[in-house]
């Protein structure tokens, strides 16, 4: 793997990074696990500003303000409700390489990412971090004249332990 990635246990409301990516919902108005956190630790200033957006579909990204974050930038994004289909997989493959896309054209160079789509949208913690892993080592290597740290923020233990799994079995 590029060692431009790497990892965190713990909130991604308090990273020191240019920008956090939000695991959104479709009307960007705030919602439950890592949605609500960011909305809250942002105050409501970032509600205000999603209003203005007009939703996003599934697979898109969007930016705003971080407000009361230490990140400047939020990057909001909305991954699939896991259904099976392959669809499925292109759908959290754009949410992470659109939000790059929208990253590098605001010049951040320090995003942090939750696993998209593995909480309440019930996306297979591995095969999602599969996907995660391998698009943005993708993206790393066609933009690899840009400098960009990527943290893939964990909530728990469990899900950096599927991280390095991940990573273990593309050795």
């Amino acid at each position: 793997m590029n060692t431009k990635i790497t990892f965190d246990i713990g909130d991604i409301t308090k990273l020191d990074v240019d920008c956090i990516v939000n695991a959104a919902n479709k009307s960007l108005l705030g919602g439950g696990g890592v949605d609500g956190a960011i909305h809250r630790a942002a105050g409501p200033d970032l509600l205000a500003e999603c209003r203005t957006l007009h939703g996003c579909n599934t697979g898109e990204a969007k930016i705003t303000k971080g407000y009361r974050l230490k990140a400047r930038y939020v990057i909001h994004t909305v991954g699939p409700i896991y259904s099976g289909k392959s669809s499925d997989k292109q759908d959290l493959r754009n949410c992470y390489y659109n939000s790059l896309e929208l990253a590098k054209a605001n010049d951040i160079h320090r995003i942090a990412f939750p696993a998209i789509s593995t909480g309440v949208y019930g996306y297979p913690a591995y095969e999602a971090a599969e996907i995660a892993l391998t698009t943005i080592q993708e993206w790393l290597q066609e933009n690899e004249n840009y400098s960009m740290q990527v943290i893939m923020s964990c909530f728990s233990e469990s899900m950096y332990k599927v991280y390095m799994d991940v990573l273990a079995n593309k050795g």
